[in-house]
């Protein structure tokens, strides 16, 4: 058996009544008169796969879903680009965050990126369902180029189950007839007949293989435009999972991480004000106790304290003393210059009295 043969299962590719009766009248209608006769067989179903072929491969060229796929990468990275872990983080700095004023700055921010990463997915997702049209599209158009080469593929099985049986016919029945015939007459004319038939049959043996080559080219035909096309399906199944879930589910991620993180920073404004209150409450009893305690120790003082009484007495004594012991030195030094101004007098008067 021809190792091209087709060994399938698959209804799609086997042939109807309706083909069948189409393989009898084409096996009719062969004639291998000339060799044009076997040039022309089967030629224009091959040049319809050929081009299909090549209209299939342009397709794939040219509709890039690749774009779609980096796509959704840009979509990813935009959603990692918010980072989280760090929006999480800010719990470790909000001891150094000013009770009042910028208590919930990092919140903002992380809100106004929030708002900056919205906008540009939100064009993202505009070119997503973009993508996802144009997808939809070819998986239409490759459902389209998949029944035309399955009609392909039955035109030249056609070709191939008539050129079979015009063969099977050629070399049971009608070149055992010319040889025979060419051996009953002796005729070299019948011989030469039998010969060019002979040579006919082989050659279109040759053209009923070729035949079986393009079928097998139309036959992965198929095969590749399901993969294209499932793959287009997958894409476009991604794409509206992303629009449908991933982005609101990270809006509402977001959403829950903002809530989570004003609900810290309103903790940790309540923890700051219970801690100043209490250092505050801390700070009143200790100057309570201290003015307390000297307010005791002042009303159990009098008014003037007995060491500085003392302290006074003693000097008012040593001051009374030194008073008298001066008013004596002053009565002794009274006393002398008297005396010393009597003298003087005296000396005076002698003076005068010896003069005369």
């Amino acid at each position: 058996m021809d190792s091209l043969e087709l060994k399938t299962n698959d209804p799609e590719l086997q042939l109807t009544k309706e083909d069948i009766q189409k393989v009898e009248e084409l096996t009719g209608q062969i004639k291998l008169n000339n060799p044009n006769d076997i040039v022309s067989y089967g030629s224009s179903a091959q040049a319809k796969v050929s081009d299909f072929a090549d209209k299939v491969l342009s397709e794939i060229k040219t509709k890039d879903s690749g774009y779609a796929g980096e796509l959704l990468n840009q979509l990813l990275f935009k959603i990692k680009d918010l980072d989280m872990d760090s929006f999480a983080g800010e719990g470790s700095t909000l001891s150094k965050i000013p009770l009042i004023g910028s208590l919930f700055d990092a919140s903002r921010k992380f809100l106004a990126k929030f708002e900056d990463l919205e906008s540009q997915i939100g064009k993202i997702v505009d070119e997503l369902h973009s993508a996802r049209t144009n997808l939809t599209k070819d998986i239409t158009l490759l459902q389209a180029l998949y029944e035309k080469n399955l009609e392909y593929f039955k035109e030249i099985q056609i070709f191939i189950a008539a050129g079979d049986k015009k063969i099977q016919e050629l070399r049971d029945k009608i070149l055992p007839e010319m040889l025979e015939k060419a051996k009953a007459q002796g005729d070299t004319l019948a011989s030469q007949q039998y010969q060019d038939m002979v040579q006919m049959v082989d050659r279109f043996e040759k053209k009923i293989h070729d035949l079986k080559l393009t079928r097998i080219l139309s036959l992965q035909t198929g095969p590749q435009i399901r993969l294209i096309q499932s793959g287009n399906q997958v894409l476009v199944e991604k794409i509206q999972s992303s629009i449908l879930n991933t982005i609101p589910l990270w809006k509402n991620q977001i959403v829950i991480a903002l809530g989570l993180m004003r609900q810290r920073k309103a903790l940790e404004a309540q923890k700051q004000v219970s801690k100043t209150t209490n250092d505050l409450i801390q700070k009143n009893a200790e100057m309570l106790k201290s003015g307390t305690v000297e307010i005791a120790k002042e009303s159990e003082k009098g008014i003037i304290e007995i060491e500085t009484l003392k302290n006074v007495n003693q000097q008012l004594i040593e001051t009374i003393t030194e008073t008298l012991k001066i008013q004596e030195d002053g009565r002794q030094k009274r006393k002398l210059a008297e005396q010393e101004m009597i003298k003087i007098e005296s000396d005076i008067k002698q003076k005068l009295l010896e003069s005369k």
